[in-house]
């Protein structure tokens, strides 16, 4: 029998999280898995007959707190005497202005007793939901989806001359007015087309909207520059119709601070024309779109010279069938989980209204590949010119797959020492007795990507690796899976989107150890393979080593040589070594908190 999900919308609105809701809700009702039911709140009471009426198996908000300030009022918690009275199945909220700070503090329902046995309701929800795919997943009750883009055929004709669209509430910083200074600068002739409608929350009688329209209309001053501004809210499908038409979409927010994504976005990649965006913040989820779409680094014009292409992958990723197995795989991760203790009595009646409190400590993620709770990786991939890079030269008869030892980290010394130049902020930050093992994945994948052409590229536990991010420094495409980024392989195999015997190289650095089903990994990686494609890993190594003998605090294991021979290689079904493996190790030289002693072993197979 399914599990049902009430999911909860505020009241129909001139609104974009409204929207967002119902364009998600579309989706989910889709599902085979669960059965979504979406229903519209405006009370506490409505909200308690809806979950009367319905039975769920828990109940999902498309929340923010000025659509839902009957829910939670941010004020200090409440204190109770006795019994708290609430929902007593799985509260899950959508949260639509996140940043990582938001997502890194959150805290799930629960009640901390104070002295003289009052209990403080500190949180809102069991667990949280960021449509952010930029977010660190470092905090176990949230999860996080990419955006959803709207089906859409665009069957317009490219206008004969550049018309510069945009569209929003009047809200503070949209930053209309920048797109008229700007498109005066870089054209002589183009039409600028602005929707700006009332707002149901923040504008309602549509002033602000009048005084932009007014604001952006005294800025012409070139005869060639025409001005268009209408203020009626648009449907979805007129709104689609309406971006399909112009030749680039600008969006120029003035926002830099703690902010959520914008939804805008998703309505102006459906319709694949160009976009255009400022350095704002809440833009950030296409910053990585190349050849960059940030005006502070490309023009209008080059903009559109470039094209759709830029927002392919974004378009690609973003659709209505990953959306679902995203929210189908939550909730099954959810129902999986111990599920929260909800007290009830009749002391309280309805539902505790609760603060979202943002500044308790996380709990700890029971399973992570992530080295560091922190990263610099941002800087350390600051685009910049890059010297070639020319592979160790191995001894005769050297294996590929080996033990990295002292011997290896003199081989290998080179590598070590331009993963360096190419990352200093995140090399200093590694201990530098395991460097190797980035080092010898850097030079092994370089050389093979070296030689092909146009390769498919998978990183495996690629958050804070050095081998890729400083291969993507060289200029190299991969692709990036972690469960602190996304997912983690065993998911990701599942995806909609991923393309089985695909993969020409497949990397992962010292990461297989770290997993408690390393039979199912292995499997994955051979899955995703390509004919004659190649993966690479590394992992710590101590020959002879017994299950309950001690290891590092993360680690499932240490491997060893009947591990690798004799359990893993026969489960990669197609793979061989790509030589003879010489994985012997009596005197392992690697100390790890003065109290470890291993080494790391590397995995090289090819597919036949």
């Amino acid at each position: 029998m399914q599990k049902k999900i009430l999911f909860v919308s505020h009241r129909k609105a001139r609104c974009g999280v409204y929207e967002f809701g119902k364009r998600v809700t579309d989706v989910l009702q889709t599902s085979r898995r669960y059965a979504f039911i979406r229903v519209e709140c405006s009370s506490l009471a409505e909200l308690e007959s809806a979950v009367a009426g319905n039975a769920p198996d828990a109940v999902m908000y498309n929340y923010m707190p000025s659509v839902f300030p009957w829910i939670a009022p941010l004020v200090a918690p409440k204190v109770y005497r006795n019994n708290v009275a609430g929902i007593p199945v799985t509260q899950i909220g959508i949260i639509h202005d996140v940043t990582q700070h938001v997502s890194d503090t959150a805290t799930g329902y629960r009640n901390r007793y104070i002295p003289g046995g009052a209990k403080v309701i500190n949180s809102l929800f069991d667990y949280y939901i960021a449509p952010d795919p930029t977010l660190l997943l470092r905090n176990p009750l949230v999860y996080k989806t990419g955006r959803l883009i709207p089906p859409y055929q665009n069957s317009f004709p490219l206008p004969p001359q550049p018309v510069v669209g945009s569209f929003g509430f009047g809200t503070p910083k949209k930053g209309f007015e920048n797109i008229v200074q700007l498109v005066q600068e870089q054209f002589d002739e183009a039409v600028i087309r602005l929707n700006i409608p009332p707002a149901d929350f923040g504008d309602p009688d549509g002033a602000r909207a009048r005084a932009i329209a007014a604001r952006c209309r005294a800025l012409i001053t070139k005869s060639g520059i025409q001005l268009a501004v209408t203020h009626d809210f648009m449907d979805h499908r007129a709104m689609l119709d309406y971006l399909a038409q112009n030749t680039v979409n600008v969006f120029l927010y003035e926002d830099t601070g703690n902010r959520g994504l914008s939804s805008a976005l998703d309505n102006a990649i459906a319709v694949r024309r160009p976009v255009a965006v400022s350095d704002a913040v809440m833009f950030r989820h296409v910053f990585d779109a190349e050849p960059s779409i940030r005006v502070s680094r490309n023009s209008l014009p080059a903009i559109i010279n470039n094209g759709f292409a830029p927002l392919q992958k974004h378009y690609d990723e973003w659709n209505e069938a990953t959306l679902l197995w995203e929210y189908e795989r939550i909730l099954s991760s959810v129902f999986a989980r111990k599920p929260a203790k909800r007290h009830q009595g009749n002391s309280i009646p309805g539902i505790v209204r609760a603060e979202f409190n943002r500044t308790l400590s996380r709990p700890v993620r029971t399973f992570t590949w992530l080295g560091s709770s922190e990263t610099v990786r941002e800087d350390d991939l600051t685009a910049g010119e890059q010297a070639p890079y020319l592979p160790v030269r191995l001894p005769p008869g050297a294996s590929l797959n080996r033990i990295l030892d002292n011997s290896a980290r003199e081989l290998y010394a080179p590598a070590v020492a331009t993963l360096t130049d190419l990352l200093p902020r995140t090399m200093s930050r590694k201990v530098s007795g395991a460097n190797v093992q980035q080092a010898f994945v850097f030079d092994t994948v370089y050389r093979l990507l070296s030689s092909l052409r146009n390769p498919r590229v998978l990183c495996v536990g690629s958050h804070e690796d050095t081998a890729s991010m400083g291969l993507m420094k060289m200029g190299f495409a991969i692709e990036e899976i972690d469960p602190t980024l996304n997912y983690s392989l065993q998911e990701f195999v599942t995806k909609p989107s991923t393309r089985r015997h695909s993969y020409d190289v497949i990397f992962s650095t010292s990461v297989i150890e770290h997993d408690p089903d390393d039979e199912s990994f292995v499997r994955c990686l051979a899955d995703l393979l390509a004919p004659a494609g190649v993966a690479v890993l590394t992992c710590d190594y101590k020959d002879g080593w017994k299950s309950h003998e001690p290891k590092p605090v993360g680690n499932e294991r240490f491997y060893t040589q009947h591990d690798l021979r004799n359990r893993l290689l026969p489960l990669m079904e197609g793979c061989t070594p790509v030589d003879e493996p010489q994985w012997d190790c009596p005197n392992p030289d690697f100390s790890y908190l003065g109290k470890f002693r291993y080494t790391f072993a590397t995995i090289v197979v090819k597919k036949t």
